[in-house]
């Protein structure tokens, strides 16, 4: 495994911190549905529900497609970038997930030119697509290692989940804590595994969170975007 420097690492913190200004707080990804109808009402469905996201989505998209496009930007190979992020945004299920992507991919962006991050603003029509992207351009710039940087990937996801479904469920700080304490312990074997996916591989199903997303967007009373 390379070994991340101290800064690097303390960059790494600031780009998954949940302050940072890109609006994963104010999404469930399904979450919210899904209690609705009475999918998820306990800590054991909420963390079956992301488990089989990890397993699911995460080890065979996300994080093969992360991958890619960090070799890409280490590369400055913007053919292959553009073609990453045409993969993951036909990938996402739903308008709703499609939307998230790119709302947090274009206001990612907007922080990386405001911290001056090289070709963060040459890139901005193809970044400002995809979180996924913005996030290997900080990960590459600032010398995270890939491995780590999937880490953090992973982890800022399940804890932004996480922290809606206390909102939604409701689940007490505590009980959500214990949550990701326990699925953190998932995290290297998932990442393990979506780092040696082939290309041919890559891709995901995820039914039940297709029809909670979808639902979601029409939604009567709701407390999370769409």
């Amino acid at each position: 495994m390379t070994m991340i420097t101290d800064l690097a690492l303390l960059r790494l913190l600031h780009l998954v911190s949940p302050t940072l200004p890109i609006g994963s707080f104010t999404y469930s990804q399904g979450i919210e549905w899904a209690v609705e109808c009475g999918w998820i009402t306990t800590p054991a469905d909420l963390q079956g529900w992301l488990a089989s996201q990890l397993h699911s989505g995460m080890t065979h998209l996300d994080i093969p497609v992360l991958q890619r496009m960090y070799h890409a930007v280490e590369r400055a190979d913007v053919e292959t970038l553009e073609y990453w992020i045409h993969i993951l945004n036909a990938s996402r299920e739903t308008s709703e997930l499609l939307l998230e992507e790119k709302n947090r991919g274009r206001a990612l962006t907007d922080l990386l030119i405001a911290l001056e991050i090289p070709n963060a603003a040459r890139w901005k029509p193809l970044l400002a697509q995809s979180q996924a992207a913005a996030f290997a351009l900080a990960a590459v710039h600032w010398q995270i290692p890939l491995q780590q940087a999937a880490y953090g990937y992973v982890w800022s996801w399940l804890e932004n989940l996480v922290l809606s479904a206390v909102k939604i469920i409701p689940l007490g700080q505590t009980q959500g804590q214990k949550i990701l304490h326990e699925m953190t312990a998932l995290l290297p074997e998932v990442v393990a595994q979506g780092l040696q996916v082939a290309d041919d591989d890559i891709g995901a199903a995820s039914p039940a969170l297709a029809i909670a997303s979808s639902r979601h967007e029409t939604q009567y009373t709701r407390l999370f975007r769409s």
